[in-house]
């Protein structure tokens, strides 16, 4: 695995070809050292609290309270678990463009629900993930061919359903409406089920990975001068601000860049335990887990998640290590208490290069997570609590 560490300052990240198997000491001292990205920090910063508001808004939308609203007590019991360390009502009157906080007189306690721009805004999100219905299949489908089993435990794929843009009933609305496609079978564990690839499409027989088209889009720029041989098995890479690259460091890169690439949706061979075999082994690991976070919706996800898909992807090496020793291909943060891995490419000043319509909906909560308490007396009517109308509008009621 390309180890970063040992090329110039012992608190920078750097870079050697030679495999390295870390303490879970020393794998805490390379986090602590690695090489910071101020603009994933910052970005890492605003989403802390978003996470916080996703999981409370997650829980009204899924109460069968006729009024979509969950008591405060109930909150409080799970504020340990949701890390509102202030407690439910303190939190919730942090974010008044999004909850609400009332009295219920029949049960004589105080409920919290969501305003009206909160219910737009998931409601956003929604039909976007309904609309693009066919990309869900698709990512669904290249996830499962990233295996050599071509099958997965549901229990992994629920832990990401989000970060793929998954509907939350995705096990009615995309596997069994697809039974062409995906079948789900008991696993070897009691209350386990695996979900397995069936059949495939014609079109999908021959699936090419994002760095694949990355690779052809570089070489068809009118602008640029690439060498073919050069770009063939690369990938693209930006280093955080103010890591410095020595000779020593880009001559180990460009060698990287140049060993023998297997794509993703390839089976792999007889393992070997030579240094070149374990080195091609590593760059496929590599490429697995940049085809994954192309997948994503947001082009980033929890480490705790991406590991849950370790041993069926066969990736034999740490995942967290992984993108620690190719920090110009991903970015690691740990901010707020996770450990969260960006794809470096697919950001520019904070944003996706590329948005898509489920991402620019969950950019609209998170702008309203980041205006607080700003310009809430005057836009009072746009945020007061959520009208049945809009409640049964996004549960998909007439």
């Amino acid at each position: 695995m390309m180890n970063w560490r040992f090329i110039f300052k012992p608190t920078r990240c750097c870079c050697s070809v030679l495999m390295t198997n870390r303490t879970k000491t020393t794998s805490a001292q390379y986090v602590a050292s690695r090489a910071r990205d101020p603009t994933f920090e910052k970005l890492m910063e605003k989403y802390k609290n978003l996470l916080k508001v996703v999981a409370i808004q997650d829980l009204i939308l899924a109460s069968s309270n006729p009024s979509s609203s969950i008591s405060l007590d109930f909150l409080n019991r799970l504020s340990q678990k949701l890390h509102l360390n202030c407690g439910a009502a303190s939190f919730l009157r942090k974010y008044p463009h999004i909850f609400q906080i009332f009295y219920d007189t029949n049960k004589s306690q105080p409920f919290c629900k969501l305003t009206n721009a909160a219910i737009e805004i998931a409601l956003e999100e929604s039909q976007a993930i309904k609309a693009s219905m066919a990309l869900v299949v698709d990512r669904l489908v290249r996830l499962l061919l990233m295996t050599p089993t071509k099958s997965l435990p549901l229990r992994a794929v629920f832990k990401v359903w989000r970060e793929l843009g998954l509907p939350d009933d995705f096990e009615d609305s995309v596997i069994s409406q697809n039974s062409n496609l995906f079948r789900l079978c008991d696993g070897h564990e009691p209350n386990t089920h695996i979900l397995k690839l069936v059949d495939l499409l014609p079109e999908k027989n021959h699936l090419t990975a994002a760095v694949e088209n990355w690779r052809v889009t570089e070489c068809c720029r009118e602008d640029g001068h690439v060498d073919r041989t050069e770009i063939r098995f690369s990938f693209k890479h930006g280093f955080p601000p103010g890591m410095r690259l020595s000779k020593d460091l880009k001559a180990k890169v460009k060698e990287w860049q140049r060993l023998p690439y297997v794509g993703p949706y390839e089976g792999i061979r007889e393992k070997r335990k030579s240094k070149a075999a374990i080195m091609a082994l590593e760059k496929r690991a590599v490429a697995i887990v940049h085809e994954f976070l192309s997948l994503t919706v947001e082009k980033m996800v929890e480490v705790e998640k991406i590991s849950h898909f370790r041993n069926w992807f066969e990736i034999d090496m740490n995942i967290r290590d992984l993108f620690l020793d190719h920090p110009g291909i991903f970015y690691l943060s740990t901010k707020g208490k996770r450990h969260t891995v960006f794809l470096r490419e697919a950001y520019e000043r904070g944003c996706l290069i590329d948005p898509n319509p489920v991402y620019e909906a969950r950019r609209k909560l998170l702008n309203l997570v980041l205006l607080g308490h700003r310009a809430f007396f005057s836009s009072i009517p746009m945020i007061r609590g959520a009208d049945q109308s809009k409640v049964d509008e996004f549960h998909g009621k007439e």
